[in-house]
C-alpha cells in the first residue's frame, strides 16, 4: 500500500510544486484584488461541483462496486458496467453544464453576493468559461477510477500537473486576452481536454478502455446508485461549508477571498501528497480485503494509514503555526501581492493548521466505511460536523475576519475525525495497535523538537543575507526548514528503530 501512496504522493508533489510555480506567477500578476477575487469564484465554483458530483463522492462509489464486479464477474462484466456509468456521467454533465451556463448570472449572485458592477460582470462571464471543466474531470475521475481499481495510479495522480502547467502557460499568453483573469479561465478549460486526452490514453494502453453503453439500470448500476446518493450528500455538506466561506468571504473587505486562497494552497500541499494519496490508495486496498472476508488485514491498513498520516502531518502544523509569514512572503510576497497580503493569508494559513491532521484523517477514516458499502454514515457524521462549522464561521467573522473561517473548518475537522474514529471502533473496525499508539507519541516528541528548533532559530536567522535579492527570505527559511527537518526524522528514524525492535 505505502508504495502506491508513495508513487500518487510523489507525482502529486511535483503537481503542487507546478502548482506552486502557477501561484506565485498569478500572485504577482493578480496580486488580492478584485480581479484576483472574481478570478478565484470562477475557479472555485467548477471544483466545488467537481468535488460534489466528481472525485470524493463518485471514488467511494465506484471504485467498491467496480471492484465488486471485477472479482465476482470477471473483466468483461467490469467494462460494461464501466461504459454504463461512462454514459450515465456524460449524460448528466451535459444537463448540468447547459443549465449552469444558462443560470450563471443567478449562480454567481447567490455564491458571491458582495460582488458588485463590474467585478459581478466579470465573474460570470469568467466562471462560463470555466465551467466546462467541470464535465471533463468527472470523466477524468471516471476512468481514474477505474485504472485504480486495477493498480495503476500514475496518470491520474499526474494528471493536475498538466492543469498547472496549462494555466502558467495561459499567464505567459495573457498579453493576447483582455485580462490576465480570462487567460487563466481558458487554461483552466484548455486544462480539462488536455487531461482527458492523458488519463484516456492509460485507459486504452492498459487494455481496458471505456465504450458508452446503453443506461441500463442493471442490479449493479442500482447499487452503484444506491451508495453515490449518501455520498453525494456528504460532498455537498463539506461544499456547503466552503460555499459558506465564499459567500461570507466576499461581504468582507477586499482580497479576502485570495487570501483563503493562498492560505488554502499551503495548507492544501500535505493534504493532497498525503491525504489524497492514501486514500486513493487505501480505498481500493480496503475493498479488497473487505470482499475477501479478511477484517483483520483491513483493521491493519486503517492503523498504518492513520500512523503514517500522523507521523506525516504533525511536523507541517508546527511549521504553519509559527512560520506561515515569511513561508507566504517567499512564495508569493512579491509584484502586486504586498505585505497586507502576505500578512492576511498568513492568518488564514494558522487557522487551518489547526485542523490540518484531523482533515488528512478524515481521507482514511472515510473509505474504512466506503470499503464496506456504508456510504450513510460518513454523510450524517458530517451534517453534525457541518452545523458545527457553520455556527463557527458565523460566531468568528465578526472578530477574526476571514481567519475565522479557516478556524471553523479547523474545528468542524477534528468534530468529523473523532466521530468516524470512534463509530469504526464501536463496529470493530479500527482498533489501535500497540505500534500506532508508539508511533503517534514518537510523532508528538518529533514535533516538540521542530517547535523548539524554529523559536530557538528564528531570531539568528532573521540576520543572515539573503544570496537572491529577489528571494530575501530564501536563507533564513530555508536553514530553519532544514533544520528542523532533519531533527525531526533522526528522531522518527531513531524512534521507530526502537519500537520496532520491542513488538
Amino acid at each position: 500500500m505505502w508504495r502506491n501512496a508513495a508513487s500518487v504522493g510523489g507525482l502529486t508533489l511535483v503537481s503542487r510544486a507546478f502548482g506552486f510555480v502557477r501561484d506565485a506567477v498569478m500572485a504577482a500578476v493578480l496580486g488580492a484584488g478584485p480581479l484576483a477575487d472574481a478570478f478565484m469564484v470562477a475557479f472555485r465554483l467548477p471544483n466545488h461541483f467537481r468535488a460534489i458530483f466528481a472525485e470524493g463522492a463518485f471514488n467511494a462509489a465506484f471504485v467498491p462496486r467496480y471492484s465488486a464486479v471485477l472479482t465476482e464477474q470477471g473483466d468483461v462484466a467490469a467494462r460494461r458496467f464501466g461504459g454504463t456509468i461512462l454514459t450515465l456521467v456524460s449524460l448528466v454533465q451535459i444537463v448540468v453544464l447547459a443549465l449552469a451556463l444558462l443560470g450563471m448570472p443567478w449562480l454567481v449572485r447567490l455564491l458571491a453576493p458582495g460582488f458588485g458592477g463590474g467585478q459581478f460582470e466579470l465573474t460570470v462571464t469568467l466562471t462560463r468559461i470555466t465551467f466546462g471543466y467541470l464535465a471533463l474531470i468527472s470523466i477524468v475521475t471516471l476512468m481514474s477510477g477505474v485504472l485504480n481499481a486495477h493498480g495503476r495510479f500514475a496518470a491520474a495522480a499526474s494528471a493536475p500537473i498538466l492543469l498547472n502547467i496549462c494555466m502558467i502557460v495561459a499567464l505567459f499568453l495573457a498579453p493576447h486576452f483582455p485580462t490576465a483573469a480570462h487567460a487563466l479561465a481558458w487554461g483552466v478549460l484548455a486544462a480539462g481536454f488536455v487531461e482527458l486526452a492523458w488519463v484516456a490514453a492509460d485507459l486504452w494502453k492498459s487494455g481496458r478502455g471505456l465504450s458508452f453503453q446503453p443506461p441500463k439500470l442493471t442490479k449493479d448500476v442500482r447499487k452503484f446508485l444506491r451508495a453515490f446518493g449518501p455520498a453525494v450528500l456528504g460532498s455537498a455538506g463539506v461544499q456547503l461549508a466552503m460555499f459558506a466561506d465564499t459567500i461570507i468571504a466576499t461581504l468582507l473587505p477586499s482580497g479576502s477571498v485570495s487570501y483563503l486562497y493562498y492560505a488554502d494552497r499551503l495548507y492544501q500541499l500535505p493534504l493532497a501528497v498525503i491525504g489524497i494519496a492514501i486514500g486513493v490508495v487505501l480505498l481500493p486496498d480496503l475493498s479488497k480485503k473487505v470482499a475477501a472476508k479478511n477484517e483483520a488485514g483491513a483493521r491493519h491498513s486503517l492503523n498504518r494509514a492513520l500512523e503514517g498520516i500522523i507521523v506525516l502531518t504533525l511536523p507541517c502544523v508546527a511549521v504553519f503555526l509559527l512560520m506561515a509569514e515569511p513561508v507566504l512572503a517567499l512564495l508569493f510576497g512579491r509584484g502586486a501581492f504586498d505585505q497586507i497580503a502576505v500578512e492576511g493569508s498568513a492568518r488564514a494559513l494558522e487557522a487551518y493548521a489547526v485542523g490540518l491532521t484531523a482533515v488528512v484523517a478524515v481521507r482514511a477514516l472515510t473509505p474504512a466505511f466506503h470499503a464496506r458499502g456504508n456510504t450513510a454514515t460518513p454523510v450524517k457524521v458530517l451534517g453534525i460536523s457541518i452545523l458545527i462549522n457553520i455556527a463557527l464561521k458565523i460566531a468568528l467573522v465578526g472578530t477574526m475576519a476571514h481567519a475565522g473561517l479557516a478556524l471553523a473548518t479547523s474545528v468542524g475537522a477534528w468534530v468529523n475525525a473523532l466521530l468516524l474514529a470512534v463509530l469504526l471502533a464501536k463496529g470493530d473496525m479500527f482498533a489501535p495497535d500497540k505500534r500506532f499508539v508508539r508511533m503517534t507519541l514518537l510523532a508528538a516528541a518529533g514535533t516538540f523538537a521542530v517547535l523548539a528548533i524554529i523559536v530557538g532559530l528564528q531570531p539568528w536567522a532573521a540576520t543572515l543575507p539573503s544570496p537572491v535579492a529577489a528571494l530575501p527570505g530564501l536563507l533564513p527559511v530555508g536553514v530553519i526548514l532544514t533544520a528542523a527537518g532533519v531533527a525531526y526524522i533522526a528522531v522518527i528514524a531513531l524512534g521507530f528503530r526502537i519500537i520496532r525492535r520491542s513488538l
